[in-house]
């Protein structure tokens, strides 16, 4: 299977935030939208960073109570990792755990075209094992 199987059958929409926009804009996007990561981009179809609740987090340590004032390009990272359309899953899995992240955006042709969480992957792997056990009639015992 390939990223592209699994964004088919996802609803999503593609949220992104500017690199200029606060961290306090940020946070209220993230709890809104209940997601734990925004794409940062200019112009919402390249990537320019990604930044997580863990950024926020572990910002706040440092910036205490002016983090909500600075500019999200301040604890964004900078180097992401992105698949394709393509990719294969295990391969995303294999990403997701080399660089120990939860979160891979999707990148088509250089442009933004989705986002892979790890919840994605572990739904999308449950329901093929709910298919192969239905398949073989070994589905009743899992769930018992």
């Amino acid at each position: 299977m390939r990223v592209a199987d699994l964004l088919d059958g996802k609803e999503q929409q593609l949220l992104t935030i500017k690199p200029n926009e606060t961290v306090g804009l940020l946070a209220r996007k993230l709890q809104r939208y209940r997601v734990g990561v925004m794409v940062v981009s200019r112009d919402g179809q390249t990537i320019d960073g990604i930044v997580s609740e863990r950024d926020i987090a572990y910002s706040l340590a440092e910036r205490r109570g002016e983090l909500h004032l600075c500019p999200v390009s301040a604890i964004m990272t900078r180097k992401v990792v992105t698949c394709t359309p393509s990719t294969k899953l295990d391969e995303v899995m294999h990403l997701m755990q080399q660089y120990h992240i939860r979160h891979i955006p999707v990148s088509d042709n250089g442009r933004l075209s989705g986002i892979i969480g790890m919840r994605d992957m572990m739904e999308f792997r449950l329901q093929e094992v709910e298919k192969r056990c239905k398949a073989v009639g070994h589905w009743a015992a899992l769930t018992e």
